[in-house]
């Protein structure tokens, strides 16, 4: 009898291993691996602009917005060479003529980059406005100071209300 518990525990025995072993925790890994390729977030804040001039611009024969009282956009790039911010104008038969219609920008450039700081006539190819030579992770906002000279070569009929000119800017964002 003792020798048939003997086995029987015996028994119990292997098969409480055999169990255990089936159950046991097992481990793997995986690799995940994000292809990340350069690319640019542009947001026109300002999708349209009006300026209307007083006296004292008609005085000065121009008027200008700057600031953040200009042409808002926000940008962000992944690109570790970092990215340009360009500006023109393509109507076919702009209304404001380009000459008169100038840009510049107050903000700071990112680190490595160049900013237009000095009025420069709009033009009909791209014309870099902002750039930055590293990525530009979080957004950052690119006030456009507009200045429109030569406000006498713009008449009005003097009828009720005004006579409004109109020009199109496009702004491109290029990861470098």
């Amino acid at each position: 009898m003792k020798h048939r518990v003997s086995i029987l525990a015996a028994a119990l025995a292997c098969g409480l291993l055999l169990s255990s072993a089936g159950h046991a925790a097992t481990t793997g890994t995986s690799a995940v691996t994000l292809g990340a390729s350069a690319n640019g977030v542009l947001q026109i804040l300002d999708p349209t602009f009006n300026l209307i001039p007083t006296a004292f611009d008609y005085t000065n024969d121009f008027i200008e917005a700057t600031g953040v009282a200009g042409l808002r956009v926000r940008l962000k790039s992944n690109s570790l060479t970092g990215c340009v911010l360009y500006v023109k104008c393509v109507d076919a038969s702009p209304q404001i003529a380009l000459a008169d219609l100038l840009v510049k920008t107050q903000t700071a450039p990112g680190v490595g980059g160049t900013s237009t700081t000095v009025y420069a006539a709009i033009s009909a190819s791209d014309q870099a406005l902002w750039s930055t030579g590293l990525a530009q992770i979080s957004f950052v906002e690119v006030d456009t100071d507009i200045r429109i000279q030569n406000l006498f070569a713009y008449p009005d009929a003097m009828a009720a209300g005004t006579t409004n000119y109109t020009n199109n800017l496009t702004y491109t964002l290029v990861a470098q």
